[in-house]
């Protein structure tokens, strides 16, 4: 069985927050642990809960999305974050992925594409729209080089190599004389840089990629 993901609803509207709620917890898989129509009292809640999914409205009694994104992210960096909004477009998912998202879906969705967009993050994968695709709006984008790990600075690598060896984040920030805060910023630039979005891809990444040296250089 897999594991069940604790969920964290934000939307400005009870009545749909509350459908979607039966929609998720419909699925053996997901529990909703917490519901909110604020920003703010939403980063609480991820504060306390520390959930795998956050699903957020785009816009909020406090303005866009955008600004709670990277708090968020700061906050509890294994989270996944989709956004939900009626005003979905290529340039929109890229400005909120880049700020930490794992996927944007529109509000007039069908549940199936929800509960598969759900499915796909557990699996690593992000689901965008086909007409994206076919439609040819999709920007150019820059190649992923072949060893990512060679764009990661010596200090990244040294907080790679600590966080595969277990050691926790309050004290690699000790070792390398930086703010507790930093090292959740090194953590972004180490994610976007690997293309993944979590600590354990980030691990799994980096663990495939020494063993690979390892027998390389033997």
């Amino acid at each position: 069985m897999r594991k069940v993901w604790q969920v964290v609803l934000v939307d400005i509207h009870p009545t749909s927050m509350l459908g979607t709620k039966l929609i998720l917890e419909d699925q053996q898989d997901l529990l909703v642990r917490g519901m909110s129509s604020t920003g703010t009292e939403a980063l609480e809640l991820v504060r306390s809960i520390q959930p795998d999914l956050v699903l957020i409205d785009y816009k909020l009694p406090e303005g866009t999305v955008e600004p709670f994104l990277t708090e968020m992210k700061n906050i509890s960096p294994d989270s996944h974050i989709v956004v939900m909004t009626d005003e979905d477009s290529v340039a929109l998912f890229q400005q909120v992925t880049s700020l930490g998202a794992s996927g944007m879906l529109s509000k007039q969705a069908s549940t199936s594409q929800l509960i598969h967009l759900i499915n796909g993050l557990r699996e690593g994968i992000v689901s965008v729209p086909l007409d994206w695709v076919r439609s040819g709006s999709w920007p150019n984008m820059p190649l992923v080089p072949h060893e990512p790990f060679d764009e990661l600075t010596e200090t990244e690598v040294f907080i790679m190599e600590r966080i595969v060896q277990g050691i926790t984040y309050d004290k690699i920030a000790l070792e390398i004389e930086v703010s507790r805060r930093s090292i959740d910023n090194y953590l972004r630039k180490i994610y976007a840089k690997l293309g993944v979005s979590s600590r354990a891809q980030a691990i799994e990444h980096y663990a495939l990629y020494a063993r690979q040296n390892k027998q390389l250089y033997a």
